[in-house]
């Protein structure tokens, strides 16, 4: 089954939904089988609606942390240098204060020393002759 179109509550093909869900309807998916050559029209509602606090980050803003950034991403690389960021050969991330990664918006790049130890990063070479950084699992 696969989705081919999802509306928002004010879109047109939405609009008799959010009169009859009102706040609730978050969106309409349509979603079809080729299989049983059936087209499904589906809601996604709220059901329940609470406080939550998010976690507290695990590094304080002056510690270090690693990132993964490959090789062909040089804008990237050039940003983490000029933010003050090392290279570490050895554990093959780039090491940067957590405050700067923030500021950046690279938090989704953050390795865990964990990850580190688990992982076999392998140095390859494309057909340009440019080195990338691969990640064996």
């Amino acid at each position: 089954m696969r989705t081919r179109l999802t509306l928002h509550p004010n879109q047109d093909g939405a609009k008799q939904l959010r009169e009859r869900y009102g706040e609730r309807l978050v969106c309409v998916r349509y979603r079809y089988d080729e299989t049983t050559k059936e087209r499904w029209k589906t809601v996604e509602l709220i059901v329940e609606k609470s406080v939550w606090e998010p976690p507290k980050p695990h590094w304080q803003a002056d510690s270090l942390v690693a990132l993964q950034i490959a090789a062909q991403e040089r804008e990237i690389r050039q940003q983490v240098k000029a933010a003050g960021g090392k290279w570490n050969p050895k554990a093959m991330v780039w090491e940067l204060s957590y405050g700067q990664v923030i500021t950046l918006g690279l938090t989704a790049r953050i390795v865990t020393k964990r990850e580190e130890r688990e992982r076999e990063a392998h140095l390859l070479i494309d057909g340009s002759g440019r080195e990338l950084l691969s990640t064996c699992r």
